[in-house]
């Protein structure tokens, strides 16, 4: 870890013996800075909040706050605990963004696989009352809205990705499926494709979506179809393709080209949705 970089970890919910922790990557020097809240993958079954340092550490580097959830994994975080987990993680960072070095309106938000989902249903149901039932005592009216959300190779679609998988004979991820869905109606539910082509929705914030070429991981067409329906439901969304790229590949090859390109434009977006909240402010 570079030396300019402050790194600690804080309970953000205590509920009897259990504690879920928050790491908290800050830049050196003056803030505010902006802040993401990272939402770690793993086929909602395994992970933690250093799975993601790959990305953190060159965040961090250029002046970007991470706020690194754990939330519990499936079978104890089953859906929709951990979706719970995360939405609580987000209204925590916003409300204690000040102190922490950053504002409110500068925390976006960043997920990776099924994390993307995850972080991607709360961006579209902020205001769920299922999601937002875990309180926050310090905050009760906060929600868990982001200015700006960074999505890498996420399971946007769960359910074609558990047909997928059914199909394929990939039985570990089906496997993983059902710890965490449980009935197949649960995953069309809270699934973020079908809750943008269902329309009725609040302000999106502008999307970067970090996609591979060769990520066997999706059916091929997944990103490009939650682009087009983002797109089509009013929002300002970006698509970055690598290719020849696996699932994770960032996180995998930290240091090969396609993974240091799209460090760059992760970087380059949320600088640049800062720039604009930052504008609007003056």
């Amino acid at each position: 870890m570079a030396a300019d970089i402050a790194v600690k970890d804080i309970a953000y919910h205590r509920s009897g013996s259990l504690e879920l922790l928050a790491r908290l990557y800050t830049p050196r020097g003056s803030g505010p800075f902006p802040a993401v809240v990272d939402v770690h993958g793993g086929a909602w079954t395994s992970g933690d909040r250093t799975q993601n340092e790959a990305i953190h550490t060159p965040l961090v580097e250029a002046g970007i706050m991470v706020c690194a959830l754990d939330f519990q994994n499936a079978p104890a975080g089953a859906y929709p605990v951990a979706v719970q987990e995360v939405n609580l993680g987000i209204r925590w960072m916003k409300a204690h963004a000040a102190e922490l070095g950053s504002r409110t309106e500068l925390v976006g938000g960043l997920g990776s696989s099924s994390g993307g989902q995850t972080l991607l249903l709360n961006m579209l149901k902020p205001k769920e009352p299922r999601y937002a039932a875990l309180k926050l005592a310090e905050a009760p009216n906060e929600d868990a809205s982001l200015a700006y959300v960074v999505a890498c190779w996420p399971v946007a679609d769960p359910v074609a990705r558990y047909r997928m998988v059914k199909s394929n004979g990939n039985e570990r991820l089906a496997t993983n499926h059902h710890l965490y869905w449980g009935p197949e109606g649960a995953i069309a539910e809270a699934s973020p494709q079908h809750i943008l082509e269902a329309g009725r929705l609040p302000r999106l914030p502008p999307l970067l979506i970090i996609q591979g070429t060769s990520d066997d991981n999706l059916t091929p067409d997944m990103a490009d179809r939650f682009e087009a329906a983002y797109r089509r439901a009013g929002g300002q969304v970006e698509q970055r393709k690598y290719a020849g790229q696996p699932h994770t590949f960032i996180t995998k090859t930290p240091t090969a080209p396609e993974s240091l390109a799209a460090l760059e434009a992760i970087k380059a977006f949320i600088l640049a949705q800062a720039a604009t909240i930052n504008a609007r402010r003056k």
